[in-house]
C-alpha cells in the first residue's frame, strides 16, 4: 500500500495538502520531524499515514484524555486499528490493549506522557517494535508554549530507553521561533526537518469589539447570524452556563461544553453541534481539540484568552472548509483580571518547581501583555498576530476590525 492508497483508502482523499507530503515522506525516510501547521491543516494525517505504512507500532503522545477519545473513535470509524492509553481504563481494559498491541492488532497507540514514566509500559515499549513515536501538542514541552506540561520533558528519556530508536515527530499549530527551538532541544529530535506551513488564514476575518457591557451587543452578532454555525468561548464554566441559557431562552439551539460537566451530558452535547443539531457550541478552551468541524462560521471569545497562542488555535476552528468565516473578540478591561487570576491559580501546579514556577508565570505574564495589546491596538490585527508568530504582513490586510473600520462601524451600528 503507498502512502496515496492510504489516504485515499481511509480518508478519502485523493491528494495531500501543503506540507503534508513532505512531512510524510521525511517520516517514512527515518528523519525525524517538526511540523508547525495551523488548527485545520491536517496535522494528524501526517503521523497517520506513516503509521499505516511502516511495519512497527506508533506511539502517540497526546495531552488530554478527551482528545484522544475523540481522535480514536474517528480513526475507527475509518477502519484504521487504534487504540488509547491512559488514565480512564480500568487494569483489565488496559492489559486488554496492550495484549492486543503485542498481537500487533493496533497499529496506532494514543499514550498520556504521564503514561510513558510508569514501569509496566516501559516494560511493553521494550517488548514491542516502535517504529514512531509522535508528539501532538508539542508546544507543552516548552514553558514558553501555552500550555506546558511537565511530563513533556520525560519524552526524550522515555525513547533512549528503548532497544532501537524510531522517528520520532513533533507537532503542533502554535509555536513562536523560541518555543520551535525548545521542542528540538528538549525532545532531542535529530537532524528535524522543520517545517511551518504559515499562520495566515486568508478566509478568517479577525475582529474585535471593546465592549465593557457585552451581553446586548453579543446578542445582535448572534441574532444576525441566523442559523450559521458558531462556538462561542468563555474564559469560564459559569459563564459558559450563563450564556448558553440565555441564547436558549432567546430561541438560538445553543448547546455548552466545559470540565464541570458529567462525561455523558459533554459527549452528548458535542454530538449535537456535531451533527447539527445545536447551531452554536457554548464552551470554556477544553472544547475543540481533535474536532474537524469544516463548517463552523464563527468563532466568537465572549472573554479574552491570556495568550495569542490560545486565540489563534481556539480561532483557527473557524472556516476550516475555506470558506468566509469570522473570529470576533469581545473585549472589557475585566478580561485582563480574570486572565491574572488564571495565570496566578496556574503557578499553584505541584509538578513544578518554585524557579519553574516562577519562570512560567513571568512567560505567562509576558504574553498576556501582548493578548490586551491586539485587543487595543489601531492597526492590522492579522500583521500583528503574524509578527508574533514571526510572519510578516506586508501592509493593510483589508480583512480586519481595524484595517476595514468604516465597514465594522457600519455593521455594528446597524446592529444596534
Amino acid at each position: 500500500m503507498t502512502k496515496i492508497d492510504a489516504l485515499m483508502r481511509y480518508f478519502g482523499h485523493t491528494s495531500f495538502r501543503p506540507a503534508q507530503e513532505t512531512l510524510i515522506d521525511t517520516v517514512l525516510s527515518g528523519r525525524d520531524v517538526l511540523g508547525v501547521m495551523p488548527t485545520g491543516a491536517g496535522k494528524s494525517v501526517c503521523y497517520q499515514i506513516p503509521a499505516l505504512l511502516l511495519s512497527g507500532a506508533t506511539l502517540v503522545v497526546s495531552p488530554l484524555i478527551s482528545l484522544m477519545k475523540d481522535q480514536v473513535a474517528q480513526l475507527k470509524r475509518g477502519d484504521i486499528p487504534a487504540a488509547f492509553i491512559n488514565s480512564s481504563l480500568t487494569t483489565e481494559q488496559y492489559r486488554e490493549v496492550l495484549r492486543r498491541v503485542g498481537e500487533g492488532r493496533y497499529k496506532i497507540i494514543y499514550v498520556a506522557p504521564e503514561r510513558l514514566e510508569t514501569v509496566d509500559f516501559l516494560r511493553f515499549a521494550l517488548e514491542t517494535p516502535i517504529s514512531l513515536v509522535a508528539i501532538d501538542e508539542a508546544h507543552c514541552v516548552s514553558q514558553w508554549g501555552q500550555d506546558f506540561r511537565p511530563s513533556y520533558l520525560k519524552i526524550a528519556e522515555f525513547i533512549e530507553k528503548l532497544k532501537v530508536r524510531p522517528v520520532v515527530a513533533a507537532y503542533t499549530a502554535t509555536a513562536t521561533a523560541a518555543v520551535k527551538k525548545d521542542i528540538i532541544r528538549l525532545l532531542s529530535l535529530i537532524d528535524p526537518l522543520s517545517l511551518t506551513t504559515g499562520f495566515d488564514r486568508p478566509n478568517l476575518y479577525f475582529g474585535v469589539a471593546r465592549q465593557e457591557v457585552k451581553s446586548r451587543y453579543f446578542h445582535e452578532l448572534i441574532e444576525q447570524r441566523g442559523g450559521m454555525c458558531g462556538v462561542v468561548y468563555c474564559a469560564t464554566r459559569k459563564t459558559v452556563d450563563i450564556v448558553c441559557d440565555e441564547l436558549r431562552r432567546r430561541g438560538i439551539a445553543a448547546s455548552r461544553y466545559h470540565a464541570g460537566l458529567e462525561d455523558a451530558e459533554r459527549r452528548g452535547n458535542q454530538d449535537d453541534f456535531i451533527q447539527n443539531r445545536a447551531t452554536v457550541m457554548v464552551a470554556t478552551n477544553a472544547f475543540g481539540m481533535g474536532i474537524d468541524k469544516p463548517d463552523v462560521r464563527y468563532v466568537f471569545h465572549y472573554n479574552m484568552p491570556k495568550n495569542l497562542e490560545s486565540y489563534y488555535q481556539e480561532a483557527g476552528r473557524a472556516g476550516r472548509d475555506g470558506k468566509p468565516s469570522e473570529c470576533i473578540l469581545l473585549f472589557s478591561r475585566d478580561d485582563i483580571k480574570t486572565a491574572e487570576y488564571f495565570i496566578k491559580d496556574s503557578g499553584k501546579n505541584e509538578g513544578l518547581t518554585e524557579r519553574e514556577r516562577r519562570d512560567v508565570r513571568h512567560r505567562d505574564i509576558v504574553r498576556l501583555d501582548k493578548m490586551v495589546r491586539y485587543c487595543e491596538i489601531d492597526s492590522c490585527l492579522r500583521s500583528y498576530m503574524l509578527r508574533y508568530f514571526g510572519e510578516k504582513q506586508k501592509g493593510k490586510c483589508g480583512y480586519c476590525s481595524n484595517c476595514n473600520r468604516e465597514s465594522w462601524l457600519r455593521r455594528a451600528l446597524a446592529r444596534r
